[in-house]
């Protein structure tokens, strides 16, 4: 093969030095040269028969088993337990971490930098050494670098590097841990596999030790509410595990574990148990006639009970409901969505609510619509109602949309406004807050210095 290809370049050569006294245009030439690139190149990639290239690429999708293949189910069950227990042997255990701690702490370069511990790159890489194979992935170039700040000798903190290694074990163990309720095996959790989680997590975090058994269900159904309201904006009834790990819920949902934590942080923690009655106890509060569903009369009391009529009945229209009533599951979306008008998500639920015809954006026509209640609401509380004029300028003037005469969810998002402007548009008690924002200011400046003046 290789004595035929050698004879075909000389006879190729030979051509070519005969015919050099021959004029031929650059572009004949350069087609010359493309043809015999191709030809080689095509016999280096082991030849021209298209009907066999397929076999050279690897196998990338396999079927997931019919609900029929029960062997098949079982044996993908099984694979992936024993894949998970694998990676779970992989991770540094307690004693690995100790042992980590005790070879950095021996292997520090003074001087400490305040009360913090450094070391240099060169010792870096010696810890690398001795700390066993588990450690390889965390001594690197490229974690030193992510570490390096404004250290004079070109050092890290013992400390952050430490802390940066527990976290990262912490997040592969949860994700193991997460990874064993995904049924599918898909990388993603259904709302009663995240639901199984959260209820056999509850033992172990002594923040909950106080919460009666019977109230578990209704306990679970309200922290797995927030994860789906936010992460699942679509309603797909499916959250990608990758981002729950990326979002701060299940560190709030961890948190639980400080038996120390301060009551401020049981507040403003939704997964808290303090949290959690706080809004089941509302929910029972306003279920006057004691169904265990809300009517939107029942509604209508929620908060300082000045959310206006029609936006109550675009959140019945548009909402899940059980012959025109509430469940727990819906009024929590409903709380996590005023609760939280800031957020993207809840901007989103808000949006589709004040978007009556569903075209994607508000008009001047929409906002004087649900304005228009609110001026009635005035007047009920012997108020001058506000010019609708005035108001929609305002609202055009804060949110900055791309077209003049629409503002899009996408506008009130990237405005920063968004909770202010649907609070004027829903809530004759938050208008009335941002009318008299100016008031209220001047107010806290002045109890404020009282104080000051006091001590």
């Amino acid at each position: 093969m290789e004595s035929d290809k050698s004879a075909e370049w000389k006879e190729i050569l030979r051509r070519r030095l005969t015919s050099k006294t021959e004029s031929r245009s650059e572009e004949e030439k350069r087609e010359e040269e493309t043809e015999l690139f191709t030809k080689y190149y095509t016999e280096w990639k082991g030849g021209g028969n298209a009907e066999n290239t397929f076999k050279l690429i690897p196998r990338f999708y396999y079927r997931l088993p019919a609900e029929d293949e029960v062997l098949l189910q079982k044996l993908r069950e099984e694979s992936r337990a024993v894949f998970l227990q694998r990676k779970s042997r992989e991770l540094l255990d307690n004693e690995e971490l100790q042992n980590l701690w005790f070879l950095l702490d021996k292997n520090q370069v003074p001087p400490t930098a305040g009360d913090e511990a450094m070391i240099s790159y060169e010792s870096f890489l010696k810890v690398g050494e001795k700390a066993g194979s588990k450690c390889k992935l965390f001594f690197t170039a490229r974690v030193y670098a992510k570490l390096l700040h404004n250290d004079p000798y070109g050092r890290i903190s013992i400390m952050q590097f430490f802390n940066y290694v527990m976290r990262k074990v912490w997040l592969h163990q949860t994700r193991i841990g997460l990874s064993l309720y995904d049924v599918a095996g898909q990388g993603y959790l259904r709302e009663s596999d995240l639901e199984n989680y959260i209820l056999e997590l509850i033992p172990t975090l002594p923040q909950l030790d106080g919460l009666e058994k019977s109230f578990y269900s209704f306990y679970v159904c309200t922290a797995v509410r927030k994860f789906f309201f936010f992460l699942d904006p679509l309603r797909t009834g499916k959250i990608k595990i990758q981002d729950i790990l990326a979002c701060s819920f299940l560190d709030d949902l961890l948190e639980l574990r400080d038996e120390e934590l301060s009551k401020e942080s049981q507040e403003s923690n939704w997964f808290s148990a303090p949290s959690a009655l706080r809004v089941y106890g509302q929910y029972l509060n306003l279920d006057k006639d004691h169904n265990g569903m809300l009517s939107k009369e029942e509604l209508s009391r929620y908060g300082t009970g000045t959310l206006t009529s029609v936006f109550l009945d675009r959140v019945y229209q548009e909402c899940l409901t059980y012959d025109g009533e509430m469940d727990y599951k819906t009024y929590l979306d409903f709380v996590l969505a005023l609760e939280n008008r800031k957020e993207p998500a809840a901007l989103q639920y808000i949006f589709k609510l004040l978007d009556m015809e569903n075209k994607g954006y508000l008009n001047v026509f929409a906002l004087n619509y649900f304005f228009r209640a609110i001026q009635e609401q005035m007047k009920i509380h012997g108020q001058e109602p506000v010019s609708f004029q005035d108001v929609k300028d305002e609202i055009f003037d804060m949110v900055k949309p791309r077209d003049p005469y629409k503002i899009t969810l996408q506008d009130l998002v990237n405005s920063g406004q968004g909770d202010t402007v649907t609070s004027i548009l829903i809530d004759l008690n938050g208008f009335w807050t941002y009318e008299n924002r100016e008031v209220l200011v001047t107010n806290d400046s002045e109890n404020t210095t009282a104080d000051l003046e006091d001590t």
